[in-house]
């Protein structure tokens, strides 16, 4: 049986919260021995957020859920006696991963120059909300600061209006924790192939701006933007938008392709719609199918498109997407009911609990 990709890779999470974490967890999924390492008081924030303790042992699922297949460890870095336990485990590690802000981890004397005095090969990602310079480096924040910060904030939501949170932490998750894996990876490549190691800067608000493409074509194109809720991706064309159904539900309605619009205006029985493709932009074209689609509940709109492939879907409460033949064949709600299951353990792992490694 082959060993898992990262297998014999150890990583050193001093990290909190969601983005690192989370980072962490996909190393761990991958093979990697992923030591997470609290501090010795509060320990990581994360403990008691959320939706609140699970019932067995006080910690919150959201805890459990980023921090398992890893092994847990207390150091107060504040002591000697943790800053060289701290340094021993570096001398054997490949990653280590931190979110604090700039400068934390030199003022405790362990920067990455010093870590790097230690163990030359180390990746050392350093998981900002503002990267490591500029104005705003030492600026706190949160997921919503940095989608804001990076402009993508401002363009969602509705025309006409108000910004709208996203439900998915796009600047800590796609900012944060995506950005930090696939740069940790390229970087652990790096020091495998050379022996040198890196240091990796990871914003999240440089991340999430570098990923907001269609605002910034359109900017490059045309130098503005659409008003939120008025471009090709964000409801300002008919055939790519929400639509509510009569039992106050939704569909998901994306033929964006001329082919797909075709199929969806002969399944729905209005032909005479195809020829209106190149007016999809028109906000008489929405309003007509804001009618077609209040004439219907969701389940018959649903039966419909099930038979058609066009790009509609319906829009699933989490418990319908959990319960989703898709999703069940996937073996995606097995995540949930291994957390559900998981030991009761002040760590990770029930069988590292309260030792070091």
């Amino acid at each position: 049986m082959s060993k898992a990709p990262l297998s014999g890779v150890r990583v050193l999470d001093l990290s909190r919260l969601l983005p690192g974490p989370v980072a962490s967890l996909h190393l761990a999924d991958l093979g990697a021995d992923v030591i997470k390492i609290e501090d010795t008081g509060v320990g990581d924030y994360a403990r008691t957020m959320g939706d609140g303790p699970d019932g067995l042992d006080g910690t919150s699922f959201f805890f459990r859920a980023v921090n398992r297949n890893k092994r847990g460890l207390t150091l107060d870095l504040k002591q000697a006696q943790g800053r060289e336990a701290l340094l021993r485990l570096v001398a054997g590690a490949d990653i280590l991963l931190e979110s604090f802000r700039p400068g934390v981890m030199e003022r405790l004397g362990l920067g990455y120059e010093t870590l790097r005095a230690s163990n030359p090969r180390l990746v050392y990602c350093a998981i900002t909300g503002y990267g490591q310079d500029g104005p705003w480096a030492l600026r706190a924040g949160h997921d919503l600061n940095y989608i804001a910060q990076a402009g993508v904030l401002e363009q969602t939501g509705t025309a006409g209006g108000p910004p709208a949170i996203p439900a998915l932490q796009i600047g800590d998750l796609l900012g944060g924790a995506m950005t930090a894996v696939s740069a940790m990876l390229a970087a652990l490549f790096k020091a495998r192939a050379t022996g040198e190691g890196s240091f990796v800067d990871v914003a999240m608000s440089d991340s999430v701006l570098a990923h907001n493409l269609f605002p910034l074509f359109a900017l490059q194109a045309e130098g503005a933007l659409s008003p939120r809720g008025g471009d090709l991706l964000t409801g300002g064309h008919a055939n790519y938008g929400v639509y509510r159904t009569q039992d106050g539900k939704y569909m998901a309605v994306a033929p964006l392709e001329e082919k797909f619009w075709v199929m969806f205006c002969d399944a729905v029985g209005r032909p005479e719609l195809k020829a209106r493709y190149a007016e999809t932009a028109a906000p008489e074209l929405r309003i007509e199918l804001e009618n077609l689609f209040a004439s219907r509940p969701q389940a018959e709109w649903t039966a419909l498109f099930d038979q058609v492939d066009c790009c509609i879907t319906p829009v699933l409460t989490l418990p319908e997407a959990l319960a989703h033949p898709q999703t069940q064949a996937r073996g995606m709600p097995k995540l949930a009911m291994a957390l559900k299951k998981s030991p009761p353990c002040g760590n990770y792992v029930s069988s590292d609990c309260g030792r070091s490694p």
